[in-house]
């Protein structure tokens, strides 16, 4: 069997693990040649870590991406950037339909999977329409930061800024060319807002961008009658956006009222609301937050953003499904109803075992992360205040959001082996890596006689 005929055969599943798979071990290559780095290069296990980051679109870095890498460097980052934000699957499938060639049945359904919450069969519209998208939104972003820096550096300075840090936002990617972030503009409102509608447009799902297209053009026959995927992901959204920035203002008061920026004191909450969703950049140092603080953004990470979008975490939907059914089930509902809509039990029990799945996980990995700096010896850094970093760690790695309590240069090689596999597992996603390893198909196994069991 030829490799073309074992690529046609792949499970779509598998298909887009392995796609992810060739860029990182590209990047990886790229990212260890001389020219990549100010100096000597980069140790290996670095080089590997920093394009899972890129390529999964997480943010995590454990040397300074400005001062480190090389513009080379920079450039390789931000192409990784690029194309796990969309996907090498996406990319592939739009080059084909550009040049004519047919594209298989493997493919197609591996987009579906990414990119549709039904069956359609105008999948290679929605391809164009994502890329078409994507980089108008890019292009506004990179005018926009441009403005923002000409006041401080030269042009060419300021577009090569703006670029980069447009795609990284859109991308929901969080690197950044500066060694604090973005702290050093938490007052900037024109950067600020930029970067927040970037991450925003980019977290909520293509396939609800494409929903609300069709809606405005009115193309599908009916206007005002969206989704109960679209619908679901922009309440919820709302709501983790507005809550999430009263939540901070009200926890993090003393910090507010150190700054005496009144654009500073708006811009904070909602700025860091945004982007601990998926995102990863900051304007405050996330190291000092409060413990309460830190504990209400590991939940936001770990909801993270919509399907079929740059951002990782189990979803948005995820969270509305799971409130809906506690809801029905305390109301003694039968099923899962939502905008006046019933969801399939089967998508309900998805979602329960994603969560759980999810939440095993990430305990495993904050687990082998203690273990192995007691292994290792490092005894000042095992204490009970490592808990909490390393959970915001690894949360923050598998919601594939790139906040860090200035933990990730201090990872050991185990430690950062770990947090890879957590990036990867973020940004494929936990029901793909099972679908490669169970399989899709149902079983309907042994039934035996019923028998209760308490709980509770």
């Amino acid at each position: 069997m030829t490799f073309q005929s074992r690529i046609l055969k792949m499970h779509p599943a598998s298909l887009v693990l392995a796609s992810f798979l060739l860029v990182i071990i590209a990047g990886t290559i790229l990212l260890k040649l001389p020219a990549s780095t100010h100096g000597e290069p980069i140790s290996l296990i670095d080089a590997l870590f920093t394009a899972t980051s890129a390529v999964c679109v997480t943010g995590l870095a454990v040397v300074d991406t400005g001062s480190i890498f090389t513009l080379f460097g920079q450039c390789v980052i931000l192409l990784l950037i690029q194309i796990g934000g969309l996907g090498l699957m996406t990319i592939s499938v739009a080059l084909f339909q550009w040049l004519g060639r047919s594209v298989s049945v493997r493919h197609r359904m591996a987009m579906q999977d990414l990119f549709a919450h039904t069956p359609r069969e105008d999948i290679f519209s929605l391809v164009k329409s994502i890329i078409i998208f994507t980089l108008a939104a890019e292009a506004l972003g990179t005018i926009l930061l441009t403005v923002h820096w000409m006041g401080e550096y030269s042009l060419q300075t300021s577009l090569y800024m703006g670029i980069f840090h447009s795609v990284s936002a859109f991308c929901n990617a969080g690197f950044a060319l500066f060694p604090d972030g973005m702290i050093r503009y938490g007052d900037a409102i024109l950067l600020n807002s930029t970067i927040c509608f970037l991450i925003v447009i980019g977290g909520i799902g293509f396939p609800v961008l494409y929903d609300i297209q069709s809606w405005i053009t009115g193309r599908k026959g009916k206007r005002g009658r969206l989704s109960i995927q679209t619908k679901t992901v922009l309440v919820t959204t709302l709501i983790l956006i507005v809550s999430g920035a009263l939540m901070f203002a009200f926890l993090e008061q003393r910090l507010m009222s150190q700054n005496a920026s009144n654009s500073f004191k708006i811009l904070a909450p909602i700025f860091q609301s945004i982007t601990c969703r998926t995102a990863g950049f900051n304007t405050v140092d996330i190291g000092s937050l409060k413990d309460a603080t830190l504990t209400m953004m590991i939940f936001l990470m770990f909801f993270g953003a919509s399907p079929g979008s740059c951002g990782g975490g189990v979803k948005t939907t995820t969270l509305a499904l799971l409130t809906a059914f506690t809801i029905g089930r305390i109301r003694k509902s039968r099923r899962v109803n939502m905008f006046k809509k019933s969801i399939p039990v089967e998508t309900v029990t998805r979602s329960v075992s994603l969560v759980l799945v999810s939440l095993g996980i990430i305990g495993l990995a904050v687990f082998l992360l203690l273990v192995g700096d007691t292994a290792s010896g490092h005894d000042d850094v095992c204490s009970r205040g490592a808990f909490i970093s390393y959970m915001f760690e690894a949360v923050s790695a598998f919601g594939t959001v790139g906040l860090s309590m200035n933990v990730t240069p201090t990872l050991t090689t185990w430690g950062k082996v770990v947090i890879t596999l957590m990036m990867l597992v973020g940004r494929v996603g936990v029901l793909t890596f099972s679908y490669i390893v169970v399989g899709n198909g149902t079983t309907r196994g042994v039934e035996y006689s019923e028998e209760n069991l308490m709980i509770g």
